[in-house]
């Protein structure tokens, strides 16, 4: 699910508390959250609804002025039933806590654990470390450049550095990454031996 940028900030000063689309299949949950550019949108229900259903009140708690205005949008799409999605605030994103917040030694394991199972569930050679200290020794550098430095697709190499962002270990830049506080400490730990034998495999 995209969000303007405009809707979430009316999201997020509770001036829009819906939201509605025409879905083959719904990319959000009652009770999930969306990560979003503003932080992490929590949605507190999900269901489907006839056109005729929709009121007046719907389209301006979405942000529409009219429910005209909002049948006119939701309708350049045909296909899919329609969904109505309530959102119930945005909160920071976690990521940004997670990425300044060091472990303590107990959480090591843990942390080079979940490390292994990313290396085991993806095709080829183990990644994760490698792609931590190429991030590490080469701050700022353009995805397209890293990935090619390790002989890796430029789509593989970005999808692999989300899911250490959501660990908290890498940070997005304007041009290419670095790591996070809690990246470094991990790095450090692999570099002087302190994880070794501690993740299984």
């Amino acid at each position: 699910m995209i969000l303007r940028a405009e809707v979430l900030e009316q999201i997020r000063e509770g001036r829009v508390t819906l939201a509605f689309r025409r879905w083959r299949r719904p990319s959000v949950r009652s009770g999930g959250t969306l990560l979003t550019s503003m932080g992490q949108v929590h949605i507190s229900d999900v269901t489907t609804l006839a056109e005729d259903d929709i009121t007046e009140a719907d389209a301006y708690r979405a942000g529409y002025a009219s429910r005209d205005e909002l049948l006119d949008d939701l309708n350049r799409r045909s296909e899919g039933a329609i969904y109505r999605v309530a959102f119930a605030g945005i909160t920071p994103d976690p990521r940004i806590a997670l990425r300044e917040t060091l472990p303590d030694e107990e959480e090591l394991p843990r942390i080079l654990q979940r490390l292994d199972q990313l290396d085991s569930r993806s095709e080829g050679p183990p990644w994760t470390k490698q792609v931590l200290a190429l991030i590490a020794q080469q701050p700022a550098v353009l995805a397209e450049v890293l990935a090619g430095r390790i002989g890796m697709e430029k789509y593989t190499f970005k999808q692999r550095v989300r899911k250490l962002k959501a660990l908290g270990l890498t940070i997005s830049l304007e041009r290419g990454y670095r790591l996070s506080p809690r990246g470094e400490w991990l790095l450090e730990r692999i570099a002087d031996g302190s994880g070794d034998g501690v993740a299984t495999r």
